[in-house]
């Protein structure tokens, strides 16, 4: 599987994280079995498809808890949470406060971002 392949899974994801994205999904936009796609995605990223789409969903989140007034159960519906509770479950178990302490601090949080550079990824596999 090519670094081309693995930034259009990362591509895809990006550009579905707000739907209830599929690992078949995204494995039949490019072309590999799920297994494959699954593994190799853990290998070079570094974490599992699942959990790299939760932790890019609360990251993205986190975001738009700064950078905008939407309620809290909007933006977690938007990021595919069941309540308003489960959200905040999830960002204080990640993040170590609630979403409501998180906009009115003045601090910042370690966000995961989406890799943008596959230097490293293609370093992992050229020694492969």
């Amino acid at each position: 599987m090519s670094i081309k392949t693995i930034e259009n899974m990362v591509d895809w994801i990006e550009n579905n994280i707000t739907r209830d994205v599929t690992l078949s999904e995204m494995s039949s936009y490019v072309g590999y079995s799920p297994y494959y796609c699954s593994a190799k995605f853990h290998e070079i990223v570094g974490i599992s498809f699942k959990q790299y789409i939760a932790k890019r969903r609360l990251s993205l989140a986190a975001v738009e808890i700064k950078t905008t007034t939407l309620r809290f159960l909007d933006i977690a519906l938007k990021y595919g949470f069941s309540s308003q509770e489960a959200f905040t479950r999830a960002f204080v178990n990640t993040y170590g406060c609630t979403p409501n302490q998180y906009r009115k601090q003045q601090g910042t949080i370690k966000l995961y971002t989406r890799p943008n550079k596959f230097q490293v990824f293609k370093d992992k596999i050229s020694t492969s």
